[in-house]
């Protein structure tokens, strides 16, 4: 048995294939060794918030304790909504955290986790930011130079393409049959002007595919929630995005960072 706190699932893209690794207190588990076998992870009532580290009774975000979550910049409605952006007003929450991370370029994307949509990242992280999605497929459709630039072309293509995955959808591995670069010519073409006006560098066509680590896929999903039931256990039969697939639900473990969570085999 190993015991610790949540963190988001750590992924490697290997010859196609995705490697996941779960980061439990001071420990990293390989998760792909444990497919096709039964296993438990059973909440012990402890939650810690994964800035401060400090016991909280509830989490906020994604694992921040509430004061955390009202004053960290990553906790900023400016991360969910970029557009929003602050920082020329003077009123962003750490400068410094801000230009180390906000004012880095940014990419905005083209994925099918289930069907199209349109996203943005840091460039440094490609292509993490589409495992974590559970992209099937993903490119790059433009670079520009920082967050707040990437959220206003975001939002122009969000006009007619969908910025958000069926989460449902993607985990029964119901994929759209879409040709990425196709689409992608079209859309250079279509937001001509957008592209033009925000300076954005076109990127290269160079298409990723991600193969996950699964034995099967559900066709009905149901999640699992800590909170309403402290023990997860049975066949781990995938992973796919943050979700572990079990034959019996599924979890989001980045739902659920700074949980203290006993790990075993049985």
């Amino acid at each position: 048995m190993k015991i610790g706190t949540l963190l988001k699932l750590k992924t490697k893209h290997e010859n196609g294939e995705v490697k996941y690794h779960l980061p439990l207190g001071e420990e990293d588990i390989y998760l792909n060794d444990y497919i096709g076998k039964n296993i438990s992870l059973n909440y012990t009532g402890k939650i810690y918030c994964i800035a401060t580290k400090k016991k909280i009774k509830k989490s906020y975000g994604g694992g921040y304790s509430f004061e955390s979550f009202l004053t960290l910049p990553e906790c900023d409605r400016c991360i969910f909504k970029p557009e929003l952006c602050h920082f020329s007003e003077g009123t962003c929450r750490d400068e410094q955290w801000g230009k180390d991370r906000c004012f880095k370029p940014h990419v905005v994307y083209l994925a099918n986790s289930s069907s199209l949509k349109v996203g943005i990242t840091r460039r440094t992280q490609i292509p993490t930011r589409w495992m974590d999605q559970g992209a099937s497929f993903a490119l790059a459709l433009c670079e520009v130079k920082d967050r707040k630039t990437s959220g206003l072309v975001e939002i122009e293509i969000a006009k007619e393409l969908s910025d958000k995955t069926n989460w449902r959808k993607m985990l029964k591995n119901d994929v759209d049959d879409i040709d990425l670069i196709a689409k992608k010519k079209e859309i250079v073409e279509k937001f001509k002007n957008i592209f033009e006006k925000y300076d954005a560098k076109i990127l290269d066509d160079e298409l990723y595919e991600f193969k996950y680590p699964a034995l099967e896929y559900p066709t009905k999903v149901s999640s699992f929630n800590f909170d309403k039931n402290p023990l997860v256990s049975g066949k781990l039969n995938g992973i796919k995005g943050q979700y572990l697939i079990f034959d019996s639900g599924v979890i989001n473990i980045r739902k659920f960072q700074g949980y203290e969570v006993e790990f075993k085999e049985q």
